[in-house]
């Protein structure tokens, strides 16, 4: 059986991985193309691995050759908002130079069609919740500040060669694949329910909340959080609306729902069954009270409605996973 290839730019990390294994359940094959610095190659699982970095042309043009993509679905970034504040030539660098080089060579090659991993950071501090794509994009660090250049940059591609894109504008990211075959492992780990995990397995010996006097319900800051299965569908769904002729779009995914940091900690002590000692620290700078995605134009545009929205089945499945491969 001849099946579609896509190019997958960081497919061994977190959220690429994910949409790797959605991609060949969907009769795909995904081409995982990672430096594996913060990917694993373990879980590469669904189709060929190829290294290589997304800043050398050769090496890009080598492997669309080889593997003639139809596609791609562009994940290769750095994503640490306090490093890029600490060093913005980096990320500069690496996800925006870099996405122009990728860019370049799938115009070459006749590639023209992509999913974009961006971020709700391109809003920065939020003016209304919840947040719709219409939104100012006023990004607060460099991280931010990439991910917004990088849409301008497929709007420029798209008039001038006919490159169309979609780019989905994630909130937090969180939970593991149902089954535990992949799940989230960042080394550092900055996502808060990994490190709730990580305390409830006695890997930590606290979680710290930065702050509890934000103007919230309980003080501590709200966020929405969607699990990475239903992103991984949404990648796929724009995936197809692509290849069927769609427009460049943007779209934020979320569930539209808030949770705060307590009851994120709350939640997961029902889940684990683990006391999960926590304390109060100090806020971190730019951290907005609360973050929420106004996602109805996905649904709208896509059919896209997510399935594991409850935060309890979030933590569930990131719970089997951490257990699995602790």
């Amino acid at each position: 059986m001849n099946r579609e290839r896509v190019l997958v730019t960081g497919g061994a990390g977190y959220i690429g991985s994910h949409v790797c294994k959605a991609l060949a359940g969907a009769g795909f094959t995904p081409v995982t193309y990672d430096n594996l610095r913060r990917g694993h190659e373990w879980a590469v699982r669904w189709g060929p691995f190829e290294a290589g970095e997304l800043s050398d042309r050769a090496r890009l043009d080598e492997v669309v050759k080889t593997h003639t993509p139809l596609a791609a679905m562009h994940f290769a970034a750095l994503t640490y908002v306090e490093e890029s504040v600490a060093e913005p030539a980096t990320y500069y660098r690496n996800n925006v130079a870099g996405t122009l080089t990728l860019l370049e060579a799938l115009r070459d090659n006749g590639i023209l069609a992509m999913v974009f991993s961006s971020s709700a950071a391109i809003y920065g501090v939020p003016e209304t919740s919840p947040i719709p794509e219409s939104h100012p994009k006023n990004p607060i660090n460099p991280y931010g500040a990439s991910k917004a250049m990088i849409e301008r940059m497929l709007q420029d591609f798209d008039g001038a060669h006919g490159l169309r894109s979609a780019s989905l504008r994630y909130f937090n990211a969180a939970g593991a694949d149902p089954e535990a075959e992949i799940g989230e492992d960042h080394d550092p780990e900055t996502h808060l329910i990994p490190l709730v995990l990580e305390a409830a397995m006695g890997l930590r010996p606290e979680i710290e909340i930065f702050g509890d006097d934000y103007d919230t319900p309980d003080g501590t800051c709200v966020r929405d959080y969607i699990h990475v299965d239903d992103l991984a569908e949404a990648h796929l769904l724009a995936l197809k609306r692509l290849l069927d002729g769609g427009e460049t779009l943007f779209l934020n995914l979320g569930s539209g729902e808030g949770y705060s940091v307590r009851e994120v900690i709350e939640a997961a002590r029902e889940v684990t069954g683990k006391e999960i000692p926590a304390r109060t620290g100090a806020r971190r700078p730019g951290d907005p009270p609360v973050l929420v995605a106004d996602a109805a134009r996905a649904k709208k545009i896509l059919g896209w409605a997510p399935k594991r929205a409850a935060l309890e089945t979030q933590i569930e499945d990131a719970w089997r996973w951490h257990l699995k491969h602790s």
